[in-house]
């Protein structure tokens, strides 16, 4: 899954909720359920989240939503699966190349059809 926010020291949880397409109540219960997640708090409480965070979110979204993990099985694979973050990677990598694959068919395919 590729997300898209800006290059920032810190991110709202707007932010990384819009960028997840999830609401803010689900990262908030991810951050009680997942202690890799700790966004830093400023004194009214608002969550600021780093791009750290925002990987590991990646990673449990990956687990959870796209592979279908209760959230038990995603904390274990994050404990016993040292080589996770690697694997997120290499599929967003191997996606991106897919997407540029398809484009490069169907400009083929048009100029095929002139």
């Amino acid at each position: 899954m590729k997300i898209n926010l800006p290059d920032k020291l810190y991110y709202s949880i707007g932010e990384v909720a819009k960028a997840f397409d999830v609401n803010t109540s689900l990262i908030r219960y991810w951050e009680q359920e997942f202690p890799i997640i700790k966004p830093k708090k400023n004194k009214k409480g608002n969550r600021y989240f780093t791009p750290e965070d925002i990987k590991n979110l990646q990673i449990i979204y990956h687990l959870v939503k796209e592979k279908g993990y209760t959230l038990d099985g995603a904390k274990i694979a994050l404990t016993t699966n040292s080589k996770i973050s690697e694997t997120i990677t290499l599929i967003d990598r191997l996606e991106f190349v897919k997407a540029e694959l398809l484009k490069l068919k169907d400009s083929l395919a048009e100029k095929d059809s002139e």
